[in-house]
């Protein structure tokens, strides 16, 4: 196809975009190339067939893709954890949950105990589970917040920094096996995707839980 057919079609998905978003209040480069990723064919790519003769039984009741994007990102949290749990196996941290606590305090001075767990999406009791462990082992350290001396902050300790250092490289790894063969491009839409429905998943786990009936 030349440019200035691959032009045209450009402007066509642009005004079909358009259509589909006009009660938008703006519009973003980023959404639009999102929105080509999922209207453009994929060619030359082998695709795994998940479910069975009967799959549109399924996507004809709980939607496509929709479906499909619930269970794919279900099957990719379970590649990514077992990949990482590899990576730890001779570390100090013992599974993924208690390195995303490690890594996210890292960029903290200290945090409450509360906010940490909120910031992992985790509830109350299993992240005081996580927390406990990191204490134990000497990777977290917990102390009285000056202001209020009810309230309880956590921050790394120098073996908890020196034991990030030291698995980094092997996180590395994980990192870059988990975005496959994925394009430069590409990893930059899914980034942008992944974090636009974290905003929005977010906003309703911080606000709206209790309102949100299933």
């Amino acid at each position: 196809m030349k440019t200035k057919a691959i032009l045209l079609q450009l402007v066509d998905y642009l005004d079909e975009f358009e259509a589909e978003n006009q009660h938008a209040e703006t519009l973003e480069i980023g959404d639009f190339i999102g929105y080509l990723h999922a209207r453009y064919p994929l060619t030359g790519k082998a695709m795994r067939q998940i479910g069975g003769t009967e799959a549109t039984w399924i996507k004809e009741r709980f939607g496509a893709p929709q479906s499909d994007i619930a269970t794919l990102i279900s099957l990719m949290y379970r590649y990514a954890k077992g990949y990482i749990k590899k990576a730890l196996k001779d570390s100090l941290i013992q599974n993924p949950e208690e390195f995303s606590y490690l890594i996210v305090l890292m960029t903290f001075d200290s945090l409450t105990k509360t906010e940490l767990i909120v910031k992992n999406v985790m509830e109350k009791t299993s992240g005081a589970e996580v927390i406990r462990r990191l204490v134990n082992l000497g990777l977290i350290r917990q102390f009285a917040d000056e202001a209020d001396k009810r309230t309880m902050r956590v921050a790394v300790t120098d073996l908890g920094k020196a034991e990030l250092t030291r698995i980094m490289p092997k996180m590395q790894q994980v990192s870059n096996l988990v975005v496959g063969d994925l394009t430069e491009t590409e990893i930059m839409s899914l980034s942008y995707m992944l974090r636009k429905l974290d905003y929005f998943h977010n906003d309703i786990y911080i606000n709206k839980r209790d309102i949100v009936s299933m």
